[in-house]
């Protein structure tokens, strides 16, 4: 494919910094408000029923990190793709795939989202363009690069949504993937969850530029820090950056400052950072306790409203973690379905 010359615009200094906060209605404030509790009570529950040994293998949980996955599915369009890591959890629920069928994945059961086949790092929903968490690091970046391929070439005005974290920033694959973006002008916006760790290793210790967000300049591809705790500052940085894209400036790259409250997967005791550290990051940077604030502040709702809501998101949880239980194993012929595409 011909590279297609760039335009004057697309120097990283064109967008080098996040735009405005936006304003939100009330009916939006509570609908992202309902979303990341429903991520945060989902995930709980998991925690749950990994220690009671319902779910096995890896499970990496999404808890304080759901402003990230919620403000920037706000701002996609139908159309667009999302891919992601392994801590797909809260991403699935994002695109509005049922509960039940998340946590039945988790569990191994038919009634899953991959049919008990995939797990927790193997979420998949192409309906609602969402091409799936997966166990390799940084492999979300050239597969989300192809993602935005396929929309240029069907030329269907898509963007592709790539989700990675701070530890596949020092992938190989990452950069040949922005490279590639670049030369084809791919609409592609680059999304690195930093939320402080990679496993267990601080950003600091690996990291020669901590500001990854500057990762993308040797290739000409713009980026910038968002405050990932504040879904509103997320939702317009994902605004600003789609538009972007699907104007054919080619991609960008989006840096999320977040943070995880649990350790890296439930095998994680995070004996790397300190008690204090996590409680300082829940008492003033918490997403979700950020927006009850401002929605009880703004008189939109009081104090009742929530606490129903709240109730309504634990009763979808509780028939979530029911459904998965009494859901059945796959039956043993399914092993040989969809190995290959």
């Amino acid at each position: 494919m011909a590279r297609k010359p760039a335009k004057k615009s697309s120097s990283p200094k064109a967008r080098d910094k996040a735009p405005p906060v936006a304003k939100a209605t009330p009916d939006e404030l509570l609908e992202y408000y309902r979303e990341m509790l429903l991520i945060r009570r989902f995930e709980e529950r998991a925690g749950q029923m990994y220690g009671m040994g319902l779910i096995g293998g890896f499970c990496h949980l999404y808890v304080g990190q759901e402003a990230v996955a919620v403000g920037v599915k706000a701002a996609m369009a139908d159309g667009d793709s999302m891919i992601t890591t392994y801590r797909a959890h809260g991403h699935t629920l994002a695109v509005g795939v049922d509960p039940r069928a998340v946590m039945a994945e988790l569990t191994g059961r038919a009634g899953g989202i991959a049919k008990g086949k995939g797990g927790s790092m193997h979420m998949f929903a192409p309906d609602k363009g969402f091409y799936g968490g997966h166990g390799i690091v940084g492999a979300s970046v050239p597969l989300g690069a192809g993602l935005g391929f396929a929309h240029k070439y069907k030329e269907d005005g898509g963007v592709s949504i790539a989700f990675f974290g701070d530890g596949a920033a020092n992938q190989g694959q990452v950069y040949e993937a922005f490279n590639m973006a670049e030369l084809w002008q791919l609409p592609v916006v680059f999304v690195v969850e930093n939320n402080q760790y990679a496993m267990g290793t601080s950003v600091q210790r690996s990291s020669s530029e901590t500001h990854l967000y500057k990762r993308g300049q040797s290739f000409l591809i713009p980026g910038y820090e968002v405050d990932g705790m504040d879904v509103l500052a997320v939702r317009s940085a994902a605004d600003d950056s789609i538009a972007w894209a699907r104007d054919g400036n080619g991609p960008i790259l989006l840096e999320m400052k977040t943070y995880r409250y649990r350790g890296h997967s439930m095998s994680d005791p995070a004996k790397y950072r300190t008690r204090d550290e996590v409680q300082k990051m829940r008492a003033e940077h918490d997403p979700i306790d950020h927006l009850k604030e401002r929605l009880l502040a703004d008189g939109d709702v009081s104090e009742d409203d929530l606490k129903a809501i709240d109730k309504e998101i634990k009763d979808i949880v509780s028939d979530a973690a029911d459904f998965a239980q009494e859901s059945p194993e796959p039956d043993a012929e399914e092993l040989y379905t969809k190995v290959y595409a």
